[in-house]
């Protein structure tokens, strides 16, 4: 007769300490028999910048029967893992009564269905994003609630778009409308903040326990200085203690946690490479081993910040990606575009072959994935927020019937498809931003 084991049992040898898998031997006696032990499920979001070239990103035909158009030609390898999704819109990035700052509104509206507040001050207030829905109610399973990375260094003050603060087009995840979350872009950073509290050395223990308490001592000053404090400088020091609080958050799930056991071969990160490609390769094999590993289940990715005036010569385009999507139907300028939009789903596909290829379960972890990928423009040069660029990846986890090509209902709003995907990941929720109810038809 099988023993039950506990989840938090060790493989203890050569002075390491080794997570188990889960195993059946670790579920209740009495659902063994009944259910297999399920790989959790994993949401990724991926946004790209300044809209597409829709002609040659929208196929011709509906359903299986599709052929990939020009621009998604890079996902022929996983073309059966992918379901393509016309005719979603954000509303809230449109200007609404507010005038200018399309890309502003369009990074900050993405994931929360919110209206940006237009100012460049500190006072910035959008919605909480999708995201965050999740990591609220699940990110005490593991040791991040969610992480957010980027390839353009964050930046959170200043006026960047027609009046909004930059700190609407450097970041998609807000943790409530107050509190966006800062993008990383250092890979070492990154890798540290995956795996520093992965050990039971008694002296990284000792620095744990210190650190904790030292954070207690912030909040309690911190809290005994909110008292005195204006409507703005309360803002600003409520954004401070989110940061405070998410560290010992992430202190204590360490403590609880048994430590990651990192694949064979794994090592840290160097800086942040030169090269654009290198730098994407890198970040997505991070979301691959972060998922893997199950450090965190939830992430945000910025390919560039929205607005991105990049150039992308190793595509064949000198001039800044955001000053050409002003292209006036002009042929030239179109094509450079193309170039610009395929260069970014290749490295999508980069990201989704890296997924597949790591077996999990009876499939791959691409299989217990929903990876979205879009943006919330349309065509860059109308500025328009409808029939916006969107995929969407992995079967999450048989939930997804993938494959294919679908068109909704013109003005859905794409918070629609956030909802189903936090259904399927065991966070639903009833309202998200300027969502009207969960899109049906994915499965």
């Amino acid at each position: 007769m099988m023993q039950r084991i506990s989840r938090r049992t060790v493989l203890r040898g050569l002075g390491t300490v080794v997570a188990l898998p889960a195993l059946e031997a670790m579920l209740p006696r009495q659902i063994r028999a009944a259910e297999k032990v399920a790989a959790p499920r994993r949401m990724a979001f991926i946004y790209v910048p300044n809209g597409c070239h829709m002609d040659d990103w929208t196929p011709a035909k509906e359903g299986t029967d599709y052929e990939l158009p020009a621009i998604l030609q890079p996902l022929a390898p996983v073309k059966d893992d992918v379901m393509i999704l016309t005719g979603l819109m954000c509303d809230k990035a449109r200007p609404n009564g507010d005038g200018a700052g399309d890309h502003a509104r369009a990074s900050s509206a993405f994931l929360t269905g919110a209206q940006a507040r237009k100012t460049a001050g500190a006072n910035f207030r959008s919605g909480i994003s999708a995201d965050q829905i999740a990591a609220q109610k699940l990110g005490d399973q593991t040791r991040l609630a969610s992480l957010e990375l980027g390839i353009e260094k964050f930046r959170g003050t200043g006026n960047c778009d027609s009046g909004y603060s930059c700190v609407y087009e450097h970041t998609l995840a807000w943790r409530n409308p107050t509190t966006p979350l800062p993008t990383e872009v250092d890979p070492q950073i990154i890798f540290d903040r995956l795996f520093s509290e992965n050990s039971n050395d008694p002296e990284r223990l000792k620095r744990r326990r210190l650190r904790s308490s030292v954070l207690d001592a912030v909040l309690d000053d911190a809290h005994s200085l909110e008292r005195t404090l204006g409507g703005a400088d309360r803002q600003k020091l409520d954004q401070y203690l989110s940061s405070v609080r998410d560290i010992e958050d992430r202190i204590q799930r360490a403590e609880k946690l048994p430590p990651v056991e990192l694949p064979q071969g794994t090592k840290r990160p160097n800086e942040p490479p030169a090269d654009l490609t290198d730098h994407l390769h890198l970040m997505s094999d991070l979301m691959a081993l972060a998922f893997q590993t199950d450090v965190t289940r939830i992430i945000t990715f910025m390919f560039a910040r929205e607005g991105s005036d990049r150039s992308y010569p190793m595509a064949g385009v000198k001039e800044g990606h955001h000053t050409i999507t002003h292209h006036q139907n002009k042929p030239e300028l179109l094509a450079k575009i193309r170039a610009i939009n395929t260069y970014h789903i290749e490295q999508f596909a980069y990201l989704l072959g890296k997924l597949k290829s790591i077996p999990e379960g009876d499939g791959t972890l691409l299989d217990n994935c929903m990876i979205a990928y879009g943006s919330a423009i349309g065509d860059g040069n109308r500025h328009n927020h409808d029939d916006l660029p969107v995929l969407l990846a992995g079967r999450g986890g048989g939930t997804i019937k993938t494959g294919r090509h679908t068109r909704v209902e013109r003005e859905t709003p794409i918070n629609n498809l956030w909802l189903a995907m936090l259904e399927r990941m065991g966070a639903a929720t009833k309202q998200l931003g300027d969502s009207t109810g969960v899109l049906q038809g994915l499965g």
